[in-house]
């Protein structure tokens, strides 16, 4: 009964080949679909990052001088260092990841063939985070940039931020399947408490006269 069975999927498989193919390439495409996914989510993560640090370090910054040169060169300097920090992390991260996979194709007798050509590429990798946190990085230096008067450079930074934070909750929330109202909330409330407590903390050196 068995090998009857067998031979009829056979003859099912030979009359419809086109089946069969059109399943393969929709398993294909759907992996293909979650690393692209996969990617562009940490493209979010990375410009998330850059937004809120370079934001909350401006603002810090703004709040023991109210300077407009000094409040954009400390932002440029964050962006430089968060760029750096970001494409140094990720390219070990991923070298260390190929070094394991590797090491289990080795054992696999797998080495050299499309499963090695298939790893990540860490120069890639790093390029890739330190352009995600760049993007995020440049947009409060750009609010910031063309605005003399302290209080409203400070309220665009602030207002720049939290929209962009909400753009990028929402894209992390569809990308990830998540609820999107609960996600731009979590991002926008995270957000707006880092740059709250590092403006608040940096106002007390201002007060105590340090």
């Amino acid at each position: 009964m068995a090998v009857n069975n067998t031979k009829l999927a056979a003859v099912a498989d030979a009359e419809n080949p086109a089946v069969v193919c059109c399943d393969v390439d929709d398993s294909e495409s759907s992996i293909d679909f979650a690393g692209r996914a996969n990617w562009l989510r940490a493209a979010v993560l990375g410009a998330n990052d850059g937004l809120v640090s370079t934001a909350s370090l401006m603002l810090g910054v703004s709040a023991v001088k109210p300077d407009a040169r000094a409040m954009v060169v400390s932002g440029f300097a964050g962006l430089l260092a968060g760029a750096c920090s970001m494409a140094i992390g990720e390219y070990v991260s991923v070298c260390s990841q190929r070094d394991v996979e590797i090491a289990e194709l080795d054992q696999a007798g797998k080495r050299g063939g499309d499963e090695e050509k298939a790893l990540p590429s860490p120069a890639q990798a790093a390029a890739a985070s330190a352009l995600a946190f760049s993007v995020g990085a440049l947009l409060p230096l750009l609010a910031a940039g063309f605005i003399v008067g302290y209080n409203l450079r400070v309220a665009v930074v602030v207002v720049v931020a939290t929209l962009a934070l909400a753009a990028f909750g929402c894209v992390g929330a569809v990308l990830g399947r998540a609820p999107v109202a609960r996600s731009c909330a979590r991002v926008v409330v995270g957000g707006l408490a880092a740059m709250a407590v590092t403006f608040g903390f940096m106002r007390l050196f201002r007060a105590s006269g340090v």
